[in-house]
């Protein structure tokens, strides 16, 4: 796999001035954590699922959701199981079948993770991991107990993302108490646990809300004072933190607009990509594009996609800009061991090293995965490229 492969070579080398890395489901884990960007969710019912599992890694889907949970109907449990274990050996015996994204299930019990495992058979090396829906300290064990149970069985490596989106998170009287103990169980099986996702969908709902297309989750307060809590908590740069994704984005076409659009005509001028400005407020991109910028400003990466058009301006906004990437080399080399400032390459910022270097860190880290664009290179000429493949 390697985000923007679907691009022809010498188009990756006008848009990079490092190209994104070739990685594996077998990569260590904090490569595969780095390089989720755009999980899109797809329900375990849809009867030619391994043909959209082949058709999304063809644009650009790094991983996939394969959800037995809230996206399909309670009596509909037992046969999107049974579809499951078929579609996987649909996917086994194609050609080239090791060519697929980072595929996970999300499921609903404890009791589903070992049972599917042994109704996968063989075909289980084509699993990553679990979903684990509600996770709390109390809920979260017995996933995580079935899962190290199914690896062991299995042999394979099976990683965990836990979904937080209980109630007892959100509410102020319960919240702290559960972010510790969420903290204490998945630092108990750190080597399992992938990464860390927020449903705030289900955050919403504790308070009959739902946000417009053209807000973000940082517009509603009481969804944005969890996100704070669960970086604070959970998502530190101390060797302690976990990778955090960014929450679903609902919407894929506007027919009113209230507020006016979020997106400058600047980048899209000069005959960049003028008529591209055009359809992505069209389906409501400039929100999407607002949040996944304040997800990253929040300490979030990656992102729940619910429509393949969503995966495309993830992946752009996660290119590491050759501003940032020049930023980055120079606050982590040698000679700054003992700290100071310095004036960026750049010449409009100043760069603190000991502050500042755990954010190049993690500015490497996502540019081994996504790459860097080149000096010239914006978020803009990433999406027409992606586009016109």
């Amino acid at each position: 796999m390697r985000h923007f492969g679907y691009l022809p070579p010498e188009e990756r080398q006008r848009l990079f001035h490092q190209e994104p890395a070739v990685f594996t489901a077998d990569s260590p884990a904090r490569v595969l954590s780095a390089a989720l960007g755009a999980t899109l969710y797809s329900p375990a019912t849809r009867p030619r699922l391994a043909d959209d599992v082949i058709k999304q890694a063809g644009r650009g889907v790094v991983s996939m959701v394969l959800c037995l949970e809230d996206s399909i109907d309670d009596s509909e449990v037992p046969g999107a199981e049974e579809n499951l274990v078929r579609q996987f050996a649909d996917l086994a015996a194609r050609p080239g079948g090791t060519d697929l994204p980072l595929l996970f299930i999300r499921v609903r019990t404890p009791e589903q993770i070992p049972d599917l495992v042994r109704r996968l058979g063989p075909d289980v090396r084509l699993l990553s991991g679990f979903v684990l829906p509600k996770f709390t300290e109390e809920r979260g064990v017995p996933f995580l107990e079935a899962l190290t149970e199914a690896g062991a069985v299995s042999g394979r490596r099976l990683f965990a993302m836990p979904v937080l989106e209980s109630p007892d998170l959100l509410y102020l009287e319960t919240r702290a108490a559960t972010l510790q103990g969420i903290s204490r169980t998945v630092d108990k099986y750190r080597d399992q646990v992938l990464a860390l996702r927020l449903g705030v969908t289900d955050f919403c709902s504790s308070y009959a809300l739902r946000r417009a297309p053209d807000m973000t989750a940082y517009d509603v307060q009481i969804v944005a004072s969890v996100i704070a809590d669960v970086v604070n908590v959970l998502g530190r740069a101390d060797g302690t933190g976990f990778t955090v994704t960014g929450p679903v984005w609902e919407y894929f076409r506007v027919t009113e607009r209230m507020f006016k659009p979020q997106l400058r005509h600047s980048p899209f001028l000069e005959g960049r990509a003028a008529d591209l400005r055009a359809t992505l407020l069209e389906h409501a991109m400039d929100g999407l594009l607002r949040e996944v910028s304040l997800d990253q400003a929040n300490g979030l990466l990656g992102k729940t996609c619910i429509h393949p058009s969503h995966v495309l301006p993830v992946h752009a906004l996660s290119v590491v800009s050759h501003e940032e990437f020049s930023d980055a080399q120079d606050i982590l080399r040698p000679e700054r061991g003992g700290g100071g400032v310095l004036r960026s390459a750049y010449t409009n910022k100043m760069n603190e090293v000991k502050p500042h270097r755990a954010w190049a860190e993690r500015v490497l880290q996502r540019a081994e995965v996504f790459g860097v664009a080149g000096e010239d290179i914006g978020f803009v000429d990433l999406l027409a490229a992606g586009r016109r493949a």
